[in-house]
């Protein structure tokens, strides 16, 4: 890996772990909670710990002044829940677009297992060779998603991580199995750090068991969207993940550390 490459996947992360808040949702969902104001979000969850935020390019002009050193990461494709297929998503930038918003790395959504699959492979693998010659990392997240396919199945989610590293990704991120003995098999299945996804927020307690079950699965840390941006204390959220990510903390540790009541 060259020297620049490698300094951005250092600025995107810490040592390795990662702690990395998407917020491309309002492609996909609108100008939901947490976004209207995405200022002040991005404030609150860097102030937090996060090491990288992750939005679309033309969001770029609002993160910059508030994202207090951390990394940015621009995605590169989307959907919207009003369209009629979630799981197609479409090409929203290219490298050069992520290069002019300031990114550190890119982003981009494959769903494995679903109708899109043949051509997300064919951009992904597109992708990576664009963003190699310029030495700019590239987060895959690779969800087991499609007719028939369980997404939180560990062989399912396996495949879909191995593929990331097939197609020249740099980072994975998928879905979380459920426990940490099951998550095992998923992350010895790529040498890549691979990093789960948050999805439908869940009480702070099981979002942290989750995290910690999958960093002792193997895990390099997360990239968490509504559970942290949507969260009523978006920086006390984002500070119990980074101690279990970055601190080996356990949930209940995390909580109190981070100003989060404990829940019984």
């Amino acid at each position: 890996m060259d020297a620049g490459k490698t300094a951005r996947l250092d600025r995107i992360g810490t040592d390795g772990r990662y702690v990395v808040v998407p917020m491309d949702h309002g492609i996909t969902l609108g100008a939901v909670t947490g976004l209207k104001d995405i200022e002040s979000t991005i404030d609150a969850i860097t102030r937090g710990g996060a090491d990288s935020v992750l939005t679309q390019k033309g969001i770029a002009p609002r993160v910059h002044p508030h994202k207090n050193g951390a990394g940015y990461i621009v995605h590169l494709n989307g959907s919207t829940v009003v369209g009629p297929d979630t799981n197609d998503k479409r090409t929203t930038g290219s490298v050069k677009d992520a290069i002019r918003a300031g990114a550190d790395a890119v982003s981009f959504h494959i769903n494995v297992g679903s109708d899109h699959e043949p051509g997300q492979i064919e951009e992904l693998a597109e992708l990576t060779t664009v963003a190699d010659d310029y030495g700019l990392p590239v987060l895959a997240m690779t969800y087991a998603r499609g007719p028939g396919v369980d997404e939180h199945d560990p062989e399912a989610l396996g495949h879909a991580v191995r593929l990331g590293e097939e197609l020249g990704a740099d980072v994975v991120k998928t879905a979380y199995s459920g426990d940490a003995e099951s998550y095992e098999h998923v992350c010895e299945s790529t040498r890549l750090p691979v990093v789960i996804a948050g999805g439908e927020p869940d009480t702070d307690r099981e979002t942290l068991a989750d995290v910690r079950g999958a960093m002792d699965g193997g895990a390099a840390g997360v990239s968490m969207g509504r559970t942290i941006f949507q969260h009523d204390d978006p920086e006390a959220m984002t500070r119990a993940v980074s101690l279990v990510v970055h601190e080996d903390a356990d949930p209940d540790e995390a909580l109190r550390e981070s100003g989060l009541a404990v829940e019984a």
